[in-house]
């Protein structure tokens, strides 16, 4: 069953770690995702942008998807299944839907607009027991076709909408959406560190995960940051996993056009990708959420010496979170853009 995600990123901020917030695509998205969920005993957050969804054939399907694959797959880890960058009636559709959690982007609005639209959609949030996420400060990069320079959140602006009552809150510290450029100037830290300082103990959100060298990251988390969307990476993985698969000619060897077949080296990359980003190092297991500063390690399981179902998690070495993955590639292939011709050329296939 989906769960809000408002006890996993409270229990992040608490403990000093970060949940990852991993974006689907499609099926093998999704299976990808929880099984390295899963197989990692780790709590995740599964999130769908608008254009994702629209991919998808709607938000009832993505909802749909995710409740059959997490009962096909026997996943017994917390899942939260969250709207990313969501508009005012992407929000209201996800609540018909049954997402358990939204985000609200209102950061391109005035602040008073953003305040009224943010009240609004956090009542109606939590009368159904979903989390919600809002913004402050325009995060850079493209995301679905939509362009920004990005900029930084005003502290007293975060303040102000962390005090309508909202369970998680993004802000604007020079991250960006995409591959990182080689001159990007870093996080700005006296920035986060301003805006903790007004919020308190709200768990804030790191979008633009991907490609953050790891000692921003930790630094980061230090400061409250307790969800870290990841995106890119995983796109990135796909596209270099089939490339390999097809430039091998393995889709000419037998039946390796088949689609299961085809596609999944790039479901294997993509759960490889979401293990790394969770840990990439030796880990130990213990009965508290402590910190060391990586990226979720509370985890989930049953206790060997009693039926009772107890939190359990791991602790990791400081420098855990994150390895950059294929940091020397030159463009980001975004799924959708490779499958679609993919999908086409199937289709056209004689017979």
């Amino acid at each position: 069953m989906l769960v809000s995600a408002k006890e996993m990123t409270a229990a992040a901020r608490a403990g000093h770690y970060a949940i990852g917030a991993f974006n689907l695509n499609n099926l093998e998205w999704t299976k990808a995702v929880l099984k390295a969920a899963q197989e990692e005993q780790a709590p995740v957050i599964v999130q769908c942008s608008e254009g994702a969804g629209k991919y998808m054939s709607g938000y009832k399907t993505v909802v749909d998807m995710v409740n059959d694959v997490m009962d096909n797959m026997h996943i017994t880890v917390p899942v939260a299944l969250h709207l990313d960058h969501g508009t005012y009636e992407g929000c209201l559709a996800c609540i018909d839907a049954g997402f358990s959690s939204i985000m609200f982007d209102g950061s391109h609005f005035d602040i008073e607009e953003n305040i009224a639209k943010t009240k609004e959609l956090v009542a109606l949030a939590h009368s159904k027991g979903m989390s919600i996420e809002a913004e402050v400060g325009g995060i850079g990069g493209e995301e679905d076709g939509v362009v920004s320079q990005g900029e930084c959140a005003d502290p007293e602006e975060c303040a102000k909408i962390a005090s309508l009552g909202i369970d998680f809150l993004a802000c604007g510290i020079g991250n960006i959406h995409g591959k990182y450029p080689a001159n990007w100037a870093g996080l700005r830290f006296d920035v986060l560190e301003a805006i903790k300082d007004k919020v308190g103990d709200m768990p804030l959100v790191l979008h633009g995960g991907s490609g953050i060298p790891t000692e921003m990251i930790q630094e980061a988390i230090k400061l409250g940051v307790s969800k870290v969307n990841v995106n890119t990476e995983c796109q990135i993985a796909f596209a270099e996993a089939t490339r390999k698969y097809i430039e091998a000619g393995k889709d000419l060897q037998g039946k390796g056009f088949d689609p299961r077949k085809l596609l999944a080296p790039g479901s294997d990359a993509i759960v490889a990708t979401v293990k790394e980003k969770r840990s990439s190092a030796p880990t130990a297991r213990h009965d508290a959420l402590t910190a060391s500063h990586c990226i979720c390690r509370a985890r989930t399981g049953i206790c060997r010496t009693n039926t009772e179902m107890k939190r359990v998690c791991r602790q990791d070495i400081p420098s855990c979170y994150f390895r950059p993955y294929m940091t020397g590639q030159s463009a980001i292939i975004v799924f959708r853009k490779l499958f679609i011709p993919l999908f086409q050329a199937y289709h056209n296939l004689p017979g």
